[in-house]
């Protein structure tokens, strides 16, 4: 395992970070969503808790950590901007989308037989995360 390939996965948590901060700044604007909120503001702390490990992780293992969240962060910006217009839905399948590219990027972590031991155990919880955060966007597409 390289330390690119946990970059991977934190360039996407900084990516994560950024787009439920905006979609939670479309949510407090609005009346009566505080369900919705509370959930997306939950799901946004878990990728900053997310982020310091996989920052800790890409130390331990000698690399460097990213510092922004690159091309897939540019992408994302732009993707929860034409959202906004489309109404909840659109935001939330966006976010969705988001989730799903970090759970490919964290299995082919775990998957890869170089990856130590204790980094699997610690990227297996994050991936558990993601994967309740794509059944609770699921969720919220079906409520709204």
């Amino acid at each position: 395992m390289k330390a690119e390939d946990l970059n991977k996965c934190l360039r996407g948590e900084l990516s994560a970070i950024e787009t439920y901060t905006q979609a939670l700044e479309k949510a407090r604007r609005q009346q009566g969503r505080d369900a919705e909120f509370q959930q997306l503001s939950r799901i946004l702390d878990d990728h900053q808790r997310a982020a310091s490990q996989v920052r800790t992780l890409v130390q331990q293992i000698g690399g460097a950590p990213s510092q922004d969240s690159g091309a897939w962060g540019t992408w994302s910006k732009a993707v929860m901007g034409t959202a906004k217009l489309f109404g909840d839905k659109a935001a939330l399948k966006a976010l969705k989308e988001g989730e799903e590219s970090g759970v490919k990027d964290y299995q082919s972590v775990v998957q890869d037989p170089s990856t130590p031991a204790n980094v699997k155990s610690e990227i297996a919880s994050i991936l558990t995360k993601d994967q309740e955060h794509i059944r609770t966007l699921d969720q919220l597409m079906a409520a709204a």
